[in-house]
């Protein structure tokens, strides 16, 4: 039988980061990565092998690259079973492996609606981290003209926008009011929105799919108001539910949503095994509940803090929930947000002041390269805490919403954020003078000030 100390099922961001972090902390150890396929798809690139890239092989993690430089050992099989009791792993290939301590990181698969009619049917795709299946995802649509696309948040439009640009003629559909319903307030939302539908992509909210249509694939698509889009191609992006059967069936505790259950070490109900990423149970940092946050940026955190404490709890290093940071961009533009939005502020009755401000990211403003930058906050009413933030504008928008979040997770509040010190430079940023988010800080403490006189 073969021995670890450290096994790790699940080669994406989760277990990936987790094997180079829990090596680093604990040398001594030996450290061995299971993923199920040789090539491990970069997860938030796969838009973009249909556009962009136009090619999966563009968008491969050096997975074993990294694990041999970091001295872990990387297995190709998938872990059908786990004795939890005697501390082993059963592999498809019929090794078994002993551990001191367990690493599960195996992600998430796509989400389809049980009810949704002519989902079997051919040329409807999923959108899964599988290479094989999306190579020949990608062969089939390049004979295809007409692509609808269900489902408007992050990944559904950034494949509106990348199949579009090869030249498919694309409808993106979303059941909510507007595209990137539950990121965004609808303010932000519909800017947007009318960003990608000058692009080209044929916009529809405010109406869900009912069936997918065909006589053996895929031809038309019924909208729950009864209208009929012709369609190629459908292409589902409904959201995905976390991959933890083998959790299941191996005794290992998950919560009604199907999470893995762990606490702020990522640590299960099980002595010595730990989850991370898509499959383990998420807080949200603000409100404190259970939420299905899927993120390669949390999954990397939270591999971080397992690795760091798989031997002994240094008891700082802790997870204290997901911010909720994404990004996007649509060409030229980039959007982002942190935190929570107003509108679910609300729903969660956190009192709340906003401040939206909009200059350029450049200064002067008729730099080359200049665009509009708007920032929203969204500050805490009775603490003056920072919670949320929302960024539209070039490309910095990503980096700029990282700010937000650092500032959300270190409990900043507005009146720190309008004396912090910042660095500009006019080929790089806005203004000191007119930086849109410390502005943004101005309207909110305006706001708080007029509260208390």
């Amino acid at each position: 039988m073969k021995k670890t100390d450290v096994l790790i099922i699940g080669g994406s961001a989760a277990g990936m980061v987790a094997a180079i972090t829990g090596k680093n902390s604990w040398p001594e150890k030996s450290f061995t990565l299971v993923k199920k396929q040789k090539d491990v798809m970069v997860p938030c690139g796969i838009p973009y092998i249909f556009g962009t890239l136009d090619s999966s092989q563009l968008n491969i993690m050096p997975v074993d690259n990294m694990m041999d430089k970091a001295g872990v050992e990387s297995i190709v099989d998938e872990v059908i079973a786990i004795d939890k009791d005697n501390k082993t792993a059963t592999l498809q290939g019929g090794e078994v492996i002993a551990f001191d301590k367990l690493v599960i990181g195996t992600g998430s698969v796509p989400a389809v609606p049980r009810w949704l009619k002519g989902s079997e049917l051919d040329n409807v795709f999923v959108i899964p981290k599988d290479k094989t299946y999306l190579d020949t995802m990608k062969k089939k649509l390049n004979g295809l003209k007409k692509v609808v696309v269900i489902g408007a948040g992050f990944i559904g439009v950034e494949f509106a926008d990348e199949l579009n640009k090869s030249g498919h003629e694309v409808t993106l559909v979303e059941k909510e009011c507007c595209i990137l319903y539950s990121a965004f307030d609808e303010e932000v939302a519909g800017r947007i929105g009318e960003i990608l539908a000058a692009r080209g992509v044929n916009i529809i909210t405010g109406n869900g799919i009912k069936e997918v249509a065909g006589s053996g694939k895929a031809e038309k698509v019924i909208l729950e108001n009864g209208d009929v889009l012709e369609a190629d191609a459908v292409i589902l992006s409904m959201g995905y539910r976390p991959n933890t059967e083998l959790a299941k069936k191996s005794g290992i505790d998950v919560d009604a949503d199907g999470f893995i259950e762990v606490d702020e070490y990522m640590r299960t109900h099980h002595k010595d095994i730990f989850a991370t990423g898509d499959c383990a149970q998420k807080r949200d940092f603000i409100t404190r509940k259970r939420v299905p946050t899927m993120l390669a940026s949390t999954a990397c955190a939270e591999a971080r803090v397992a690795g760091m404490n798989l031997f002994n709890i240094h008891v700082v290093k802790t997870f204290s929930g997901t911010i909720s940071i994404y990004s996007t961009a649509l060409g030229e533009y980039g959007f982002g947000t942190a935190g929570i939005i107003e509108r679910r502020a609300l729903e969660e009755d956190i009192a709340v002041i906003t401040g939206t401000f909009e200059g350029v990211d450049r200064h002067p403003g008729n730099m080359p390269d200049t665009k509009k930058q708007m920032v929203k906050l969204i500050v805490a009413k009775y603490s003056g805490v920072i919670i949320g933030g929302e960024v539209i504008g070039g490309l910095s928008a990503g980096e700029l919403t990282n700010v937000i979040g650092l500032a959300i997770e270190n409990r900043m509040s507005v009146n720190s954020l309008l004396i912090s010190q910042i660095g500009t430079h006019p080929c790089l940023t806005a203004s000191p003078a007119a930086y849109p988010l410390i502005k943004a800080a101005e309207v909110v403490a305006t706001k708080l000030r007029n509260l208390n006189k």
